[in-house]
């Protein structure tokens, strides 16, 4: 199968899974506990005026009419407008999702090179040294995000006073403008990077170095720096990929829980207020955008697994 067909048939699969997830979002936000029209209406509305505002938003419409509706305009590029504040969700989803695609860069260029050295160095070490970082990443992986995150501000914030407790950001400003709010989030979401990325890595390494071409590359005298830097990162560059993918994931999930930890604008932040007020379309919106960004990841890691595999077979 060639490239363009292999990408068509990714695309294709993608497509069908964010119409399902999509679904599945609407009916998860229709069971939210609590009431939107209380939050648009007041809890002191009379039913009368709940069932104005109840009709108004279109609630009072079954909810397959109201999915079918919605996806009609999704696919028009209108994802509509939240019940609070009747800000359409396209220019909030313009406004904060740079902020966290920022923030999961800035996470993934700080996670990458040292998961990657950690995964070499345990992966082809083994023994203590295997023990010691494996054990470390699994004892990481079982602490809660906000755990992490009130460690480090009670240690560089609060002790030491060297980073700012929250995302001190003017308003209309972005996170460069104040670099010092970004370092906390930051450093919150490598350390869950590191605990889920290192451990797929070491064994990537392990499972690259136990094969019969890379013992053949040993028995010719082909050792340490020079036997990682030809046989063992390029046998271990697609599961690689694969682990940063798998990590990426990991961090969506994360970023919420550390968005609001640290008051940062990101599109998490804004999606935890959205669940707060039951602003069904803002969840909506959010939620769906999230999934269609993290489909695009696993797409784009699949190409480059696809393409490292092709490469890989070729130098041989």
């Amino acid at each position: 199968m060639n490239l363009l067909a292999f990408v068509g048939r990714r695309l294709a699969g993608a497509a069908v899974l964010l119409v399902l997830l999509s679904a599945a979002i609407f009916a998860a936000t229709a069971v939210l506990p609590g009431d939107a029209v209380s939050a648009v209406a007041g809890v002191d509305a009379s039913e009368g005026q709940r069932a104005d505002v109840r009709a108004e938003l279109g609630l009072d419409r079954p909810a397959a009419e109201r999915y079918a509706s919605w996806a009609a305009d999704a696919l028009r590029g209108d994802l509509g407008r939240g019940f609070v504040g009747e800000r359409p969700v396209t220019e909030v989803l313009a406004t904060r999702l740079p902020n966290s695609l920022l923030l999961a860069g800035l996470t993934l260029a700080v996670t990458a090179p040292i998961a990657t050295l950690l995964g070499l160095w345990t992966g082809l070490r083994g023994g203590g040294a295997d023990r010691l970082v494996s054990t470390g990443a699994q004892v990481l992986a079982a602490v809660p995000e906000f755990v992490i995150a009130a460690l480090l501000i009670a240690v560089l914030a609060v002790w030491l006073e060297l980073l700012p407790r929250v995302s001190v950001i003017p308003l209309g400003g972005t996170p460069l403008d104040v670099p010092r709010a970004l370092v906390l989030p930051v450093l919150t979401l490598s350390a869950v990077g590191l605990a889920v990325a290192t451990r797929l890595l070491r064994v990537s390494v392990a499972d690259a170095a136990a094969t019969p071409y890379c013992e053949a590359a040993r028995l010719n005298g082909v050792h340490g720096v020079r036997l990682a830097a030809r046989h063992i990162l390029p046998h271990a560059a697609g599961p690689a990929v694969q682990a940063l993918t798998l990590t990426t994931g990991a961090l969506v999930g994360s970023a919420v829980v550390v968005e609001n930890v640290y008051d940062y604008p990101g599109i998490g932040r804004e999606l935890q207020l959205a669940v707060a007020a039951r602003d069904v379309p803002m969840v909506q919106g959010i939620a769906t955008a999230l999934v269609a960004v993290m489909l695009a990841v696993l797409l784009l890691g699949d190409i480059c697994v696809r393409l490292l595999g092709a490469r890989e077979r070729h130098g041989r």
